[in-house]
């Protein structure tokens, strides 16, 4: 144990910070093809969220209980608001966007809009001046520009579609220069839009962790009181929404198992990882990873679901796979 103690003091925080950021977008990246997979069988869009937050909520509740016991600070009506509105704006519409936006598009879309949150979490910290720009100076000039480079690959991987790169399958079908509108039966504008507004949300949710965890330094009790109130506003929405019993039933073990994943990994420890890295290496180190999961999830994407890589975007290809209730 003193050697495992020793060789972990001996890794600089900055390696760990980028280990971390690492396991996040793989696990994130698998995210996506998971919850691909659940909305193929067919699973409540409102539900799926509900059940997931709680089995992240259960997943980091005890820890937080715990191992923040002596540095929690006294928990006061401010406090409680913040967790609310952090909870409503970092998970409910997060996930809520990303899952009709994942609904009407496919896993490495969904990833490749995520590419604009850098920018948009740059943006926002320089605002707050969380961040600082010195245009007068070689780094200042470099975050612009590499801002600029991820809002301007976000939107080409989004509206253009070039030559296929890679087909799993068959060769491809004639290309077009622009794709909007409904691909497969899906409204891919409609998507776009619902996944734009989820990269919103994330950067924001990023943002604002910040200045919260200076006054509340217990992360994984903050986290864990997000989480509690998403959970009440998922089963809120959900409950007005969903009057179907059958939508509230898990119909087989593939859905338990996305389920799962989703809970403790996509959301229980891609929240204690984010909000780690966000307290040790602030808000854009956590946003510069993004593009590592686009890659990441585009691979995966094509292994388990068959999508065709495109110069510019892609497009994913039809699966044998149906959802419930489809003729």
């Amino acid at each position: 144990m003193a050697e495992a103690g020793s060789a972990s003091a001996m890794v600089p925080e900055r390696a760990k910070l980028h280990i971390a950021m690492v396991v996040f977008q793989l696990g994130y990246a698998v995210n996506h093809v998971i919850m691909r997979v659940a909305l193929n069988m067919g699973v409540s869009k409102l539900v799926f969220p509900f059940y997931r937050n709680i089995l992240a909520l259960l997943a980091l509740a005890p820890f937080a209980y715990y191992l923040e016991k002596n540095k929690r600070p006294t928990l006061t009506i401010s406090f409680l608001i913040q967790f609310f509105l952090l909870g409503f704006i970092g998970i409910t519409l997060n996930q809520g966007f990303y899952i009709f936006g994942l609904d009407n598009t496919s896993p490495t879309l969904a990833s490749a809009t995520e590419n604009s949150v850098p920018a948009v979490t740059f943006f926002m910290a320089a605002l707050l001046r969380m961040e600082q720009v010195h245009l007068n100076h070689k780094a200042g000039i470099a975050k612009v520009l590499g801002t600029l480079a991820s809002v301007s690959g976000a939107l080409v991987i989004t509206l253009y579609k070039g030559p296929t790169v890679y087909s799993p399958n068959s060769p491809s079908d004639k290309s077009e220069f622009f794709s909007f509108g409904d691909a497969e039966g899906k409204n891919w504008t409609v998507g776009c839009i619902c996944l734009i507004g989820h990269s919103l949300c994330w950067s924001s949710w990023i943002v604002l962790q910040a200045p919260v965890l200076k006054k509340y330094p217990a992360r994984l009790s903050f986290v864990s009181y997000s989480c509690f109130f998403a959970v009440i506003q998922f089963g809120a929405i959900a409950a007005y929404i969903e009057r179907d019993s059958r939508a509230w039933q898990v119909n087989s073990g593939s859905e338990v198992f996305t389920i799962f994943y989703a809970g403790l990994i996509g959301s229980a420890m891609v929240f204690a990882i984010q909000i780690w890295v966000v307290d040790r290496g602030g808000p854009l180190f956590v946003s510069m990873y993004l593009p590592l999961q686009t890659l990441l999830a585009a691979v995966i994407a094509t292994v388990t679901l068959g999508e065709e890589f495109y110069l510019g975007g892609k497009k994913k290809r039809e699966q044998a796979c149906v959802r419930k209730g489809s003729d």
